[in-house]
């Protein structure tokens, strides 16, 4: 596979001496906003890693200042007035599917940002709905039933294993040892106690055994770059299947990557950046693939359009692009790039 460089990606280091101040947003988190410590604990470290993101820009000389998303995030913005907010939030109160009100206050009040914007948000942080986009635009995703409340039933006819999951939801939350269930009536039992906890509705999804494939996307305005890495999994979570769970992100043996087959990457990469506008993601985004080696046929079974995104390797989207040769300092200097562009051309109206 051709290495990426650096010289790959859009630079433009006279627009990016127009920027006189860059917000970076980040999560604000308060355990009790959380309904488990589990879910809590998946998001305590966005502080820290807005910190290294900042430390990145100021090294570019940009002035830099991390704003987190309490109720006095968009009074400061308001009074700073940045000519860009890097979004890297993940949750507002604890909640997942309340991403949008950042895209949405920015846009109501004419401020640039990066990643996706409303549509996305409200898009990626719903499995059902991204799934039903993926179906209708012919990009495999497994099947699945969407159970809002305990009233709706798990398909006998959907085959087993399944794999229980939160229909709004990120970094593995609700994904534990023992989501992946032999039975209806084990899959049945998750779903009630799931549901009983998060107070939200789930998906159940026939599992697909295959390898399972990581693919991060980054646009710089002129090209979408892709990066794929397979997971060569460690340890299997219940035994028997190999997923990742919340609980196996603290083993370190969980899972490496390496680059996946060439056949694997030319069936997969059309159907990523088909999916990337689908979706209406935009800037960035990760791909998580299972692969049906029986059928070879690659199966969307999660997106994240703001995915986690910073230097600390230990992040899925810095980890593939570490594979293939590049530093996440070079897609965070092209993305500043390509919005200080847009705000010199902006400015020239």
């Amino acid at each position: 596979m051709k290495q990426i460089t650096p010289r790959d990606f859009y630079l433009n280091e006279e627009a990016l001496k127009q920027l006189k101040l860059v917000a970076v947003a980040y999560s604000h988190v308060d355990r009790a906003d959380f309904a488990t410590e589990g879910a809590y604990h998946a998001e305590v470290e966005v502080e820290e890693r807005a910190e290294e993101v900042i430390k990145l820009i100021e090294k570019m000389g940009i002035p830099v200042k991390g704003y987190p998303a309490n109720q006095y995030f968009f009074t400061n913005i308001l009074v700073d007035k940045p000519d860009l907010v890097l979004n890297l939030v993940d949750t507002v109160r604890g909640r997942d599917s309340l991403q949008p009100a950042i895209p949405g206050a920015l846009e109501l009040s004419g401020i640039q940002y990066t990643g996706a914007g409303m549509r996305g948000l409200v898009i990626g942080n719903d499995r059902h709905l991204f799934k039903q986009l993926l179906l209708a635009h012919d990009i495999p995703t497994p099947p699945y039933k969407f159970i809002r409340d305990l009233r709706s039933k798990v398909p006998e006819d959907m085959g087993t294993p399944l794999i229980v999951k939160l229909n709004e939801s990120g970094g593995s939350v609700g994904i534990d040892n023992r989501a992946v269930k032999e039975t209806q009536a084990a899959a049945a039992a998750k779903v009630q106690k799931m549901i009983e906890t998060y107070k939200i509705p789930v998906i159940v999804e026939k599992f697909i055994g295959g390898p399972e494939i990581t693919a991060a996307i980054y646009d710089d305005g002129l090209k979408k770059h892709i990066f794929l890495g397979q997971k060569v999994f460690g340890i299997k979570p219940d035994g028997k299947h190999e997923f990742t769970s919340l609980e196996s992100y603290e083993d370190l043996k969980s899972y490496r990557y390496k680059v996946p087959d060439q056949a694997v990457i030319d069936k997969v990469s059309p159907l990523i950046a088909r999916a990337f506008d689908v979706l209406g993601h935009r800037d960035y985004a990760k791909f998580d693939i299972r692969w049906d080696e029986e059928t070879n046929t690659p199966y969307f079974i999660d997106c994240n359009p703001n995915t986690a995104f910073g230097p600390d390797k230990g992040l899925p989207m810095t980890e593939v692009l570490s594979l293939h040769g590049v530093e996440f300092s070079q897609i965070l200097k092209s993305m500043l790039c390509k919005h200080a562009k847009y705000l010199v051309k902006s400015n020239a109206l």
